[in-house]
């Protein structure tokens, strides 16, 4: 289950101000022009208790065909950057990101081929999603964290594979459906919908 409560550590999170333009505007992470009117309410309303949104991936804006898409096939939306940063938006407001960031991270891994550069980045992981002492800790069942320990003493770009399958199964069954009917995922497609003179 995507766990949807409070940490006390989220909990004392203030107004935060969030970046004033960037080049995937079209989502609800900045302020520019492009998406002010559409989203200024709900950014409003989330920017009272969440962080401002690191690293998301560069992207072009979504066709009104891709989004669509995503309705029908959650593979496909986690294929397209633009699909996996609305959807990691609203992982936000359910306060389990992690889930993505973890298995964003899991995927950069995969393309290492560094030894070193493969251990600093597996040992990143396990301190970031892994480890019971993390606040961004993923939700995993004790069978997959034993695989992980045992496979930490050497780390392959494939050591936390179960684990990610695990987290994208969970994402896909328990936070997917409820994306579909969010307010960030309607009102986007809404506004794309739009013809050109009344955007």
């Amino acid at each position: 289950m995507v766990r949807s409560e409070t940490s006390p550590s989220r909990a004392r999170r203030g107004p935060t101000q969030r970046p004033n333009a960037c080049c995937f505007c079209w989502c609800c992470c900045c302020s520019c022009s492009w998406n002010e009117d559409g989203g200024q309410a709900r950014r409003k309303s989330l920017e009272t208790k969440l962080e401002p949104i690191p690293n998301y991936e560069p992207c072009a804006k979504p066709t009104v065909d891709e989004m669509q898409l995503w309705a029908h096939s959650f593979d496909k939306m986690m294929k397209n950057p633009a699909g996996r940063n609305v959807f990691r938006e609203f992982l936000r407001t359910e306060y389990s990101e992690e889930n993505m960031l973890f298995w964003m991270a899991c995927e950069d891994l995969k393309k290492e081929i560094n030894k070193s550069a493969i251990e600093d980045k597996a040992r990143m992981i396990y301190e970031n999603y892994i480890s019971i002492l993390s606040p961004k800790e993923v939700s995993l069942d004790s069978r997959v964290r034993e695989v992980i320990n045992k496979k930490m003493q050497e780390p392959t770009p494939f050591t936390f594979e179960d684990a990610q399958l695990q987290i994208y199964t969970l994402m896909h069954r328990d936070s997917y459906p409820r994306f579909l009917n969010c307010a960030i995922y309607k009102s986007l497609l809404q506004e794309a919908s739009r013809p050109p003179s009344e955007s």
